[in-house]
């Protein structure tokens, strides 16, 4: 293929986040691709039916050519066409993340000629990704700061190993994206939250998970009511699981989260403990945005017109992966400067981007 862009699957974080960045990249910007050493250092190396499936997704959504998508394959090429609205499904017929789907297609329907219906199949609360309620609770209200508009009907929740989750996602498309600053952490206002059992599992699994859960929070937080609610989830879920969200909010409007799936022997109030510590940790820094959705706000970013500024915790290796595969693939220009005022923790950091302001040329 002339002309198009080498990408490197292998480097940084080197997982499937290098594949969705640049693909909806791609997609995005016209620009041809070619990825190879995709995950190659994973214990099974090459595209998982999540990451086929995602980029089947893409391709579709943009009409493009997609070469070399099978599973196990290290090696694809991606040649985008105009991006199309109108019904587009995926379903890697596993538990493979709908949240990760998501993050693949967003940002390319969002360039259509009109609203989008992504209709996306698969595990709705599973390990190694976002839950469901972490990207409407979460990732949603802050990219709707972008100028990103987009809804999430949850039909059926599905979990590891089957799937057999549904989210039905409509996206409108922008012109343009908005530069978005995030550099008051203000006080945390209101904690809440969801500890739930799907399945054949016993309810007390959820009142045990949101018990610790609360017990962790009260040793470091007094004087805030915590209202995690405990479910039972029996029609609209598919499969057996168990989990907890906590959600964080701030007096200036930033969201942070904690999270947790049940395993099998592991005891529930560690589940609940583990989200807590997670919620905790992420609010110490008095950043503006939790470690998960730092590095899913690189992208638009890089894409908005005008400059952004967000106040951060520790910078992952995920978003540092983000901002190099942004680089590569448009004008964004990134930098990060460590934090030294009076609020900071040792490790507060401000992320700044120059964004391409990429425009829709359908609109």
């Amino acid at each position: 293929m002339e002309g198009s862009v080498l990408i490197d699957g292998s480097v940084m974080e080197g997982g499937g986040q290098i594949l969705r960045m640049s693909a909806a990249l791609s997609c995005i910007t016209g620009t041809a691709i070619k990825i190879s050493k995709i995950r190659a250092g994973r214990s099974t190396p090459g595209l998982r039916p999540q990451h086929l499936s995602g980029l089947q997704l893409v391709s579709d959504l943009c009409s493009g050519s997609l070469q070399g998508a099978t599973i196990g394959s290290t090696d694809i090429s991606l040649s985008p066409g105009k991006i199309q609205s109108g019904n587009h499904t995926a379903d890697p017929q596993t538990a493979g993340s709908v949240c990760l789907l998501l993050q693949v297609a967003l940002p390319c329907a969002l360039f259509a000629d009109s609203s989008s219906q992504l209709c996306l199949k698969g595990g709705t609360n599973a390990e190694m990704a976002p839950q469901i309620d972490y990207t409407v609770k979460v990732f949603k209200p802050i990219v709707e700061k972008f100028g990103v508009n987009f809804d999430c009907d949850i039909r059926m929740r599905g979990y590891y190993p089957k799937g057999g989750g549904e989210v039905m996602v409509t996206v409108n498309p922008v012109k343009e994206l908005l530069p978005v600053t995030m550099t008051e952490r203000g006080n945390i206002t209101k904690i809440y939250g969801r500890a739930f059992v799907a399945g054949v599992l016993p309810f007390k699994l959820a009142k045990d998970m949101s018990t610790a859960a609360v017990r962790t929070i009260r040793k470091e937080i007094k004087d805030l009511y915590i209202n995690i609610q405990s479910l039972q989830e029996k029609e609209k879920a598919c499969g057996n699981g168990n989990g907890i969200i906590i959600i964080a909010e701030s007096s200036t409007g930033c969201v942070f989260a904690g999270s947790a799936l049940g395993k099998k022997g592991v005891y529930a109030d560690k589940v609940g403990i583990e989200a807590a510590e997670m919620l905790l940790r992420n609010i110490r820094h008095n950043g503006c945005v939790d470690e998960f959705l730092q590095d899913q706000l690189i992208i638009f970013m890089a894409l908005a017109k005008g400059r952004s500024r967000i106040r951060t915790g520790a910078v992952t290796l995920h978003t540092q992966t983000a901002i190099h595969m942004a680089e590569q693939l448009t004008q964004a220009k990134f930098t990060i400067t460590k934090c030294d005022d009076e609020l900071s923790s040792n490790d507060t950091y401000i992320i700044e981007c120059e964004g391409s302001g990429a425009t829709n040329p359908h609109l």
